[in-house]
Protein backbone atom coordinates (compact mmCIF):
# COMPACT_ATOMS: atom_id res chain seq x y z
CA UNK A 1 0.00 0.00 0.00
CA UNK A 2 1.63 3.11 -1.07
CA UNK A 3 0.67 6.28 0.93
CA UNK A 4 2.30 9.62 0.63
CA UNK A 5 1.88 12.04 3.56
CA UNK A 6 2.25 15.78 2.83
CA UNK A 7 2.24 18.51 5.77
CA UNK A 8 1.77 21.82 4.29
CA UNK A 9 -0.17 23.28 7.76
CA UNK A 10 2.36 24.39 9.12
CA UNK A 11 0.94 22.71 12.45
CA UNK A 12 3.09 19.40 13.95
CA UNK A 13 1.01 16.39 14.00
CA UNK A 14 1.98 12.37 14.12
CA UNK A 15 2.18 11.38 10.73
CA UNK A 16 3.10 7.90 11.31
CA UNK A 17 0.06 7.30 13.35
CA UNK A 18 -2.21 9.12 10.43
CA UNK A 19 -0.44 6.60 8.00
CA UNK A 20 -0.77 3.89 10.12
CA UNK A 21 -4.33 4.05 11.08
CA UNK A 22 -5.21 4.60 6.99
CA UNK A 23 -2.86 1.72 6.18
CA UNK A 24 -5.19 0.04 8.65
CA UNK A 25 -7.94 0.72 7.59
CA UNK A 26 -7.58 0.05 3.94
CA UNK A 27 -6.04 -3.43 5.09
CA UNK A 28 -9.35 -4.01 6.75
CA UNK A 29 -11.47 -2.93 3.53
CA UNK A 30 -9.84 -5.46 1.43
CA UNK A 31 -8.12 -3.15 -0.60
CA UNK A 32 -5.65 -4.19 -3.42
CA UNK A 33 -2.15 -4.18 -1.12
CA UNK A 34 -0.65 -1.84 -4.61
CA UNK A 35 -3.62 0.94 -3.81
CA UNK A 36 -2.33 4.54 -3.92
CA UNK A 37 -3.53 7.14 -1.27
CA UNK A 38 -2.14 10.34 -0.71
CA UNK A 39 -2.72 12.45 2.55
CA UNK A 40 -2.35 16.06 2.44
CA UNK A 41 -2.44 17.96 5.89
CA UNK A 42 -3.58 22.20 5.36
CA UNK A 43 -3.62 25.19 7.28
CA UNK A 44 -7.28 26.89 7.50
CA UNK A 45 -7.05 29.12 4.58
CA UNK A 46 -6.26 26.34 1.92
CA UNK A 47 -8.95 24.14 3.52
CA UNK A 48 -10.98 26.75 3.59
CA UNK A 49 -10.68 27.22 -0.45
CA UNK A 50 -11.51 23.79 -1.16
CA UNK A 51 -14.55 23.89 1.00
CA UNK A 52 -15.84 26.74 -1.11
CA UNK A 53 -14.03 25.18 -4.47
CA UNK A 54 -15.78 21.79 -4.58
CA UNK A 55 -18.92 21.92 -1.91
CA UNK A 56 -19.74 25.19 -1.82
CA UNK A 57 -19.83 26.26 1.61
CA UNK A 58 -18.02 29.04 3.59
CA UNK A 59 -15.29 28.08 6.47
CA UNK A 60 -13.07 25.45 6.18
CA UNK A 61 -13.83 21.99 7.85
CA UNK A 62 -12.41 19.40 9.18
CA UNK A 63 -11.39 16.54 6.57
CA UNK A 64 -12.20 16.29 2.37
CA UNK A 65 -11.89 13.01 0.33
CA UNK A 66 -11.46 13.27 -3.34
CA UNK A 67 -11.92 9.71 -4.50
CA UNK A 68 -9.84 8.87 -8.22
CA UNK A 69 -10.52 5.68 -9.12
CA UNK A 70 -13.56 5.19 -7.48
CA UNK A 71 -12.24 1.73 -5.84
CA UNK A 72 -14.55 -0.07 -3.51
CA UNK A 73 -14.07 -2.56 -0.27
CA UNK A 74 -12.73 -5.96 -1.81
CA UNK A 75 -14.53 -8.91 -1.20
CA UNK A 76 -13.46 -12.32 0.46
CA UNK A 77 -13.57 -14.04 -2.79
CA UNK A 78 -12.25 -12.16 -5.07
CA UNK A 79 -8.89 -10.29 -6.24
CA UNK A 80 -9.52 -6.59 -5.43
CA UNK A 81 -8.50 -4.01 -8.47
CA UNK A 82 -5.69 -1.94 -7.95
CA UNK A 83 -5.65 1.78 -8.78
CA UNK A 84 -5.85 5.08 -6.50
CA UNK A 85 -7.67 6.01 -4.16
CA UNK A 86 -7.55 9.88 -4.33
CA UNK A 87 -6.63 12.08 -2.01
CA UNK A 88 -7.92 12.72 1.98
CA UNK A 89 -7.44 16.36 2.69
CA UNK A 90 -6.90 17.18 7.01
CA UNK A 91 -7.49 20.48 8.40
CA UNK A 92 -5.41 20.44 12.34
CA UNK A 93 -6.35 23.60 13.55
CA UNK A 94 -9.91 22.38 12.88
CA UNK A 95 -9.14 19.10 14.42
CA UNK A 96 -8.33 20.77 17.92
CA UNK A 97 -11.09 22.55 18.03
CA UNK A 98 -13.55 19.88 17.57
CA UNK A 99 -11.35 17.09 19.39
CA UNK A 100 -11.51 19.66 22.39
CA UNK A 101 -15.30 19.99 22.06
CA UNK A 102 -15.36 16.29 22.18
CA UNK A 103 -12.78 15.62 25.21
CA UNK A 104 -10.18 13.85 23.27
CA UNK A 105 -6.70 15.31 21.71
CA UNK A 106 -6.36 17.13 18.02
CA UNK A 107 -4.70 13.41 17.04
CA UNK A 108 -6.94 11.01 17.94
CA UNK A 109 -9.07 13.74 15.81
CA UNK A 110 -7.05 13.31 13.14
CA UNK A 111 -7.10 9.32 13.61
CA UNK A 112 -11.18 9.40 13.60
CA UNK A 113 -10.98 11.98 10.55
CA UNK A 114 -8.46 9.72 8.73
CA UNK A 115 -10.37 6.67 8.91
CA UNK A 116 -14.01 9.19 8.05
CA UNK A 117 -11.62 10.53 4.96
CA UNK A 118 -10.58 6.86 3.59
CA UNK A 119 -14.63 5.57 3.70
CA UNK A 120 -15.65 8.76 1.73
CA UNK A 121 -13.02 7.52 -0.81
CA UNK A 122 -14.20 4.13 -1.04
CA UNK A 123 -17.89 5.07 -1.66
CA UNK A 124 -19.07 5.47 2.24
CA UNK A 125 -21.48 8.46 2.84
CA UNK A 126 -23.56 9.74 5.60
CA UNK A 127 -26.18 11.78 3.72
CA UNK A 128 -29.29 9.61 4.70
CA UNK A 129 -29.95 7.87 8.31
CA UNK A 130 -29.04 4.38 7.06
CA UNK A 131 -26.12 5.30 5.51
CA UNK A 132 -25.05 7.21 8.35
CA UNK A 133 -25.39 4.00 10.62
CA UNK A 134 -23.55 2.15 8.26
CA UNK A 135 -20.29 4.22 7.60
CA UNK A 136 -19.85 5.66 11.33
CA UNK A 137 -20.18 1.73 13.00
CA UNK A 138 -17.84 0.93 10.37
CA UNK A 139 -15.56 3.78 11.35
CA UNK A 140 -15.88 3.31 14.95
CA UNK A 141 -15.00 -0.02 14.77
CA UNK A 142 -11.81 0.52 12.25
CA UNK A 143 -10.64 3.00 14.97
CA UNK A 144 -11.06 1.35 18.08
CA UNK A 145 -9.21 -2.10 16.37
CA UNK A 146 -6.88 0.15 15.21
CA UNK A 147 -6.07 1.03 18.78
CA UNK A 148 -6.54 -2.34 20.29
CA UNK A 149 -3.32 -3.73 18.00
CA UNK A 150 -1.21 -0.48 18.98
CA UNK A 151 -1.92 -0.85 22.88
CA UNK A 152 -1.42 -4.76 22.26
CA UNK A 153 2.18 -3.56 20.15
CA UNK A 154 2.60 -1.52 23.58
CA UNK A 155 2.21 1.74 21.42
CA UNK A 156 0.24 4.94 22.86
CA UNK A 157 -2.55 5.30 20.65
Amino acid sequence: MSIDIANESGTGVDEHAIVDVARWSLDRMRIHPLAELSVVIVDEPAMEQLHIQWMDLPGPTDVMSFPMDELRPGKADEDPPQGLLGDVVLCPTVAQRQGAAAGHSMDDELHLLTVHGVLHLLGYDHAEPDEEREMFALQKELLESWREARRAAGDRG
